[in-house]
């Protein structure tokens, strides 16, 4: 969905405390984007083995998504559940 660089807007002053790092990586979760000065957790996400699309962020993609031009993560979301309907169907035809 994203390149190597994520610039995103925020509008509150939420952490993800890097102590529960450690737990929440060997929980499964990946930690797939954090604040270039701070090293914080900014973006989490779990491997396709354990659930088919889930990502958790810290900013706010609704304060950059329209109706006629919806934020990557929106229409990547929307393309995934997509995908997964056509898979299914076609299993059960």
């Amino acid at each position: 969905i994203y390149g190597s660089e994520v610039n995103e807007r925020h509008r509150h002053r939420y952490e993800v405390n890097n102590i529960y790092a450690p737990k929440l990586e060997k929980a499964g979760m990946v930690i797939s984007a954090r604040t270039p000065n701070e090293d914080l957790p900014e973006m989490m996400e779990l491997p396709k083995s354990m659930h088919p699309w889930f990502f958790g962020v810290q900013f706010h993609p609704e304060f950059t998504s329209t109706p006629r031009a919806g934020h990557p993560l929106f229409l990547a979301y929307i393309r995934a559940a997509l995908a997964r309907q056509t898979a299914k169907t076609a299993v059960a035809a």
